[in-house]
């Protein structure tokens, strides 16, 4: 299963949360089509006494720092790339919490006196985030931040959260590189040298099928009553290809397996000698740590006495055969289910090879709660529409939500075009509440946020028609052909009132999408620049001609300037006035 339950379960054996602890802990689980999730969770804290007194230990400081100046009291930062197919792969990892939309995605609670000192504490912590991430964080401004209303909840622990003010921003035109990854192996206490962070590498991550990086900072307090500490979370989920994964670096370039390796599937009625349909697969692809990520687990990375120790967990069959090559000695936990756990050696390397493996079937996972999908509709330059399907795949329970769109200033929506509908029925009374906050031009974006209800089994469509604004000619970017990126929605699925249980929310996002807008032809006034200089040149051409240029008559020139051999009426020209030039250029004399 993909929610970590395991995990914790596992974390809670060892010494319990104190201060100045940090945790590594890597989950594998094989997926369907050869797929691997790979999942990394780095944990450390600090007492919140030392963090005010700036006494980092285990605690970046370069990020704590930033926290103390511009008074943020909860942060998190996501950096995204590619799309979860939760149709083959199942429920979300960590019911993604700790996801984020295609892009940057930025939320924090800040403590301010009034709302204008809270946006100038946002936009210094977005420019100084910006610098530490290498990132255009810093264009997260004013119309590009709302302020979500039931969306988000605080995760820590907050003794007077009056006087907080939560924000959100989203880039979903920022592309995640390397240069991303540098800056937050950098915040762990190993920096990516020692323990699980080994295996991060750019030229793997950034290949992978789907990847998320999450910072997480908020205060937590324990429950015997001790000293509250500040706690940062980082985690980095991948779905990678194991064929992609494992081709040699010496030779990437993918190529078709040999014919004599090739098994045809003779149930086909056009199979024959020269026509060969292959097979499916009959088994999962066998890999191996160093494999998949080019190189094994070096060693742990313990920062202090008496940590917990760091762990490996594979999410495999029970009775699947499993090699571990490990230069020291290990320890190693089975359970029923076909969970295992390695503890890592403290150095040395540490390396896990599963063999092939029964197919892995989709629906043996466990399946998410809700399918999001949002397309846009319509045509022209003018108008067009919004189109969200929110699926019930449940035949028992139904399923509230919150959905939040944030959308670009010059995309106005029409709220009183706003429909709601359960398969193919009308149906308004699935929308339970509304919190909508119009745009402002160059000011601000379109806040919309919804209380939605799909009954069981059920689809949910919403549509609402928005209106194109045109935009000044310096406002474009210079690939505005391509469109203008638009942010996710973000999906927060409610707790399931009929169990009775608290449970922490679930999230989900769209695809990203891109808007065409009306764009100007930008080489008009670069032909009217080349056609005004060519007109001008020619004129200015004859005009200096004309000005400069000397006419002389023939009987004007000094005759000791002109050396004549033959006849001299071949020379001189019919007409009175000849210029110097003409003289000379004459077939029966030149000018000495």
């Amino acid at each position: 299963m993909l929610v970590i339950v395991f995990a914790l379960s596992l974390l809670c054996l060892f010494a319990p949360w104190a201060e100045g602890q940090y945790t590594e802990l890597l989950q594998l689980h094989p997926l369907p089509q050869s797929q691997l999730l790979a999942a990394f969770n780095f944990k450390a804290n600090t007492s919140l006494s030392d963090f005010d007194a700036q006494n980092y230990r285990l605690f970046p400081r370069s990020l704590g720092q930033i926290l103390q100046h511009t008074h943020a009291r909860e942060l998190h930062l996501r950096f995204s790339l590619g799309r979860w197919d939760s149709e083959n792969w199942g429920q979300r990892p960590r019911n993604g919490r700790r996801e984020g939309g295609t892009g940057v995605e930025l939320w924090a609670w800040v403590e301010a006196d009034s709302h204008e000192q809270a946006n100038a504490r946002w936009l210094t912590l977005s420019n100084a985030l910006s610098g530490l991430f290498c990132a255009s964080i810093n264009f997260i401004d004013s119309t590009k931040t709302i302020r979500p209303a039931m969306t988000f909840d605080l995760e820590g622990s907050h003794k007077n959260a009056s006087g907080l003010h939560l924000l959100h921003g989203a880039l979903p035109h920022e592309v995640v590189c390397t240069e991303n990854l540098t800056p937050f192996l950098k915040l762990l206490p190993c920096k990516g040298k020692a323990g699980i962070s080994t295996l991060l590498d750019g030229h793997k991550l950034f290949d992978a099928s789907w990847q998320t990086m999450a910072i997480d900072v908020r205060p937590v307090c324990p429950h015997d009553g001790s000293e509250c500490l500040l706690e940062i979370e980082q985690t980095v989920d991948m779905v990678l290809d194991l064929d992609r994964s494992m081709r040699p670096p010496n030779d990437p370039i993918p190529r078709p397996p040999p014919v004599e390796e090739i098994a045809c599937d003779t149930d086909k009625w056009y199979n024959s000698h020269d026509s060969c349909y292959p097979k499916e697969p009959s088994t999962e692809r066998a890999w191996s740590l160093s494999k998949v990520f080019g190189r094994p687990i070096r060693g742990s990375c313990h920062v202090n006495h008496g940590a917990s120790p760091q762990s490996v967990v594979l999410h495999t069959a029970a009775c699947q055969d499993i090699q571990v090559t490990a230069e020291e000695a290990y320890n190693e936990h089975k359970s029923e289910d076909g969970l295992v756990q390695y503890v890592l050696p403290q150095s040395g390397d540490f390396d896990i090879a599963l063999g092939e493996q029964p197919l892995i079937s989709p629906s043996t996972l466990e399946q998410p709660r809700l399918h999001a999908e949002r397309t846009m509709v319509g045509y022209g330059q003018e108008r067009g529409g919004m189109r969200v399907i929110l699926t019930n795949p449940s035949t028992t329970n139904a399923v509230d939500l919150v959905y939040l769109e944030s959308l670009p200033w010059f995309m106005k929506p029409y709220l009183h075009t706003l429909h709601a509908s359960i398969n193919s029925a009308p149906s308004p009374s699935s929308i339970k509440q509304i919190f909508y906050r119009p745009a402002i031009d160059r000011a601000r974006g379109t806040h919309l946020e919804l209380r939605l209800h799909v009954p069981a089994g059920a689809s949910l469509v919403l549509t609402y028609d928005f209106e194109k604004a045109i935009l000044r000619y310096t406002e474009y970017p210079p690939d505005a052909n391509r469109g203008f990126d638009v942010a996710p929605s973000i999906v927060k699925l409610l707790s399931n009132s009929t169990s009775g249980s608290e449970d922490a929310p679930v999230y989900l996002r769209t695809t990203s999408m891109l808007l065409p807008l009306p764009t100007p032809d930008f080489s008009m006034p670069y032909n009217v620049i080349i056609l005004t200089s060519t007109v001008m040149a020619m004129a200015f051409g004859s005009v200096f001609n004309l000005l400069v240029r000397r006419f002389v008559a023939a009987d004007e020139v000094e005759p000791a300037g002109i050396v004549v051999h033959g006849d001299l009426s071949f020379c001189v020209p019919t007409s009175p006035f000849a210029t110097v030039g003409e003289i000379s250029t004459n077939h029966a004399g030149y000018i000495g």
